[in-house]
């Protein structure tokens, strides 16, 4: 069940990411992935915490212009997850595993950048228009 709330979480970033409209997504989330780089601030990696923030904040600028940044983003705060979590430091301090459940959750919201940060709607138009002229025999030949 650990894992399954994380990503559901990802899930629902992405789902209600849909209701804002596609010229607004981008930069939104641009800013969302520059204040995730913040948000271990005082997270007792000292130096490297501001360095770290730095690049966050220049990928999260770059984002402005391309959902591949901010994709990539997403995976430079999932391995600073990893690494707090290891150290011992949650972003939440009340809750112990607050960092590894990051962790899980922003390679999803990743993936969803990096596939263009559409709506649901339009990945579901997508996805059911290329699987459309598909046909499935039994015994899987096609």
């Amino acid at each position: 069940m650990f894992v399954i709330a994380p990503v559901l979480i990802g899930l629902a970033y992405a789902a209600l990411n849909s209701l804002i409209p596609a010229v607004h997504r981008r930069p939104v989330n641009a800013v969302m992935v520059a204040g995730a780089g913040a948000a271990y601030l005082s997270g007792g990696f000292g130096v490297w915490e501001l360095l770290f923030t730095a690049a966050m904040t220049y990928a999260a600028f770059r984002g402005l212009r391309s959902w591949r940044w901010i994709g990539v983003a997403w995976l430079m705060h999932t391995a600073w997850d990893l690494l707090h979590h290891r150290y011992g430091g949650p972003i939440l301090p009340f809750a112990a595993d607050s960092s590894l459940g990051c962790a899980i959750c922003d390679p999803v919201i990743a993936v969803w950048c990096l596939a263009g940060g559409r709506s649901v709607p339009d990945l579901w138009r997508s996805w059911t228009h290329r699987t459309a002229g598909r046909r499935t025999y039994p015994g899987g030949a096609a």
